[in-house]
């Protein structure tokens, strides 16, 4: 059974930074099975009731293809840096009809010095987005009540990137313009590494994810999701 995860995973994630090249992958693909995919499937198998009690439609796929942990590999197609590998762990538990990784979800980031949960819906796609601004501009104060839930605001910050002027189409005065603007609508929680080290973490994570429910909701009921 899964309690947290081995000070190695960092270890494995630090030399990878230093060794990102694919022969050095290769001579250790035990080693990342062992440190890395392997903890990280039993994780999000643990998580998967965890998830059910958050919301019945967010989903924990422990499956090494296509689940919850996002690919090592780096989609190098359009940048200057051409390293093969992730050296962080992506871990998304995504909304059911979510496809990808714009989808509403949870999030846990595990990089060496930066570790973080996050919450919302990363670069949505436009119709989406466009969606999630007309909810906020039609229903102001469930949006407000969401994002100033006093749980919610204790430990997330909400974060992304935004436009410049207002999106066409929206009133300039609204009173949330300035959250109009957002391009994400993501909050974080930033953490120790120590977090994934001791005691029960998908407890831990769940219980930070839990105060995010309100936030997620309105999120899924602009988007005309089930939540």
């Amino acid at each position: 059974m899964f309690t947290h995860f081995d000070p190695s995973l960092l270890t494995f994630l630090r030399q990878l930074a230093s060794n990102n090249n694919k022969e050095w992958f290769a001579d250790h693909k035990q080693e990342y099975e062992d440190k890395v995919r392997t903890p990280t499937l039993e994780f999000i198998d643990s998580m998967d009731s965890w998830i059910k009690m958050i919301s019945p439609h967010y989903e924990a796929i422990a499956k090494k293809v296509g689940g919850s942990m996002m690919r090592p590999y780096r989609d190098v197609r359009f940048s200057k840096d051409k390293s093969p590998y992730k050296t962080n762990l992506g871990i998304q538990f995504r909304h059911e009809i979510g496809k990808n990784v714009h989808a509403p979800g949870f999030y846990l980031h595990i990089e060496p010095e930066n570790v973080f949960i996050a919450v919302g819906t990363w670069r949505p796609e436009p119709d989406a987005l466009k969606s999630i601004r007309e909810h906020i501009a039609l229903k102001p104060d469930s949006y407000e009540d969401a994002i100033q839930h006093a749980p919610f605001k204790q430990i997330y910050e909400l974060s992304g990137d935004k436009l410049k002027r207002p999106p066409k189409g929206f009133n300039g005065e609204h009173q949330l313009i300035e959250e109009i603007k957002r391009k994400d609508f993501i909050a974080v929680c930033p953490l120790p590494e120590t977090f994934l080290f001791g005691g029960d973490l998908c407890e831990e994570v769940a219980r930070r994810y839990g105060r995010a429910q309100p936030f997620q909701k309105f999120l899924c009921d602009a988007l005309g999701l089930r939540f």
